[in-house]
């Protein structure tokens, strides 16, 4: 497969798991000037021209930092402002504005957007995780903000940040001496006539990926699925997702939709989905379902 970037993926910090666990080492880095906390607000970034703002960490208002990792020797910090008002975080920061991370992705650099979607998808989880699940005790920060553990005696529940796997592919037609190359692509519901685009659904308890990959398929489009092969995986922290990108072969072209997820499918042949991608972008710039369909085109140059 042809390797193309994916956004909000890269690794470029060392997550430090051994120093987030010690609670002095994360109060000695949160009092050093050169320490950088990345601010949000109900999820969306703060900016000043169009651009991410950060903070030193001693400038942290009154709220929780989560601790993100180090990049070199800096430590890297995202913190919550969503308890202030719009207008008050704004002040705070310096910002101008408030944006949603997929607005601005393509002027950021790889590295500073994979680290603002971490943020972003760490804060959230924080946000909405404030209570044990289980007993419904307040619960307590730790591990830098990796963990959170109900104050409940006799419950003392742990909680991790969690996500949330989906499977994203490309379906292509049975190979045939009669037929030409062709992929399946959806209209999804309350999207534009000419919107297609490619099948995703999340994983169900109780399934691997690749039963994941098949059920979607055969229960929006009615197609039946035989090979199923990996492809690649991105992080999706909106808000907590992590799309599995599969190429999957159909055992016959035969589709009968839904009706409810999808309200179309077609076949595309490489020539189509190439003049589409003259007239219209064949999925978001920023999603993996992009990288699917160019892996796809590379692989089928006529």
């Amino acid at each position: 497969m042809t390797e193309h970037a994916l956004a909000y993926t890269g690794g470029h910090l060392d997550r430090a798991a051994a120093l987030r666990t010690d609670p002095a080492w994360i109060a000695d880095a949160l009092a050093r000037p050169d320490s950088t906390v990345i601010p949000l607000w109900r999820d969306r970034c703060l900016t000043r021209h169009g651009r991410p703002v950060t903070l030193p960490a001693p400038a942290l208002p009154d709220t929780t930092p989560v601790f993100l990792g180090l990049r070199d020797t800096t430590a890297i910090f995202a913190a919550d402002l969503s308890h202030l008002t719009e207008p008050a975080a704004l002040d705070h920061t310096g910002a101008t504005d408030t944006h949603d991370l997929r607005a601005v992705v393509n002027d950021l650099a790889p590295a500073d957007a994979a680290t603002i979607a971490y943020a972003r998808g760490i804060t959230h989880w924080h946000r909405n995780q404030q209570f044990c699940g289980a007993c419904g005790t307040d619960t307590d920060v730790r591990d830098g903000g990796h963990l959170r553990a109900c104050r409940n005696p006799d419950c003392e529940k742990l909680l991790f940040p969690r996500i949330e796997p989906a499977v994203i592919m490309v379906i292509q037609a049975p190979a045939t001496a009669a037929a030409p190359a062709r992929c399946l692509l959806g209209r999804h519901h309350g999207s534009d006539e000419d919107s297609y685009s490619t099948l995703a659904g999340f994983v169900e308890i109780g399934e691997n990926l690749e039963d994941a990959v098949r059920r979607e398929a055969a229960e929006e489009a009615g197609v039946r699925i035989g090979a199923v092969a990996y492809q690649a995986s991105q992080a999706w922290p909106f808000p907590a997702g992590l799309m599995v990108g599969f190429r999957a072969t159909a055992l016959t072209d035969t589709t009968a939709v839904d009706g409810v997820e999808l309200l179309d499918a077609r076949w595309f042949t490489p020539a189509e989905l190439r003049d589409r991608a003259t007239r219209r972008p064949l999925a978001r710039t920023d999603s993996i379902g992009d990288l699917l369909l160019r892996s796809w085109l590379d692989d089928h140059p006529a």
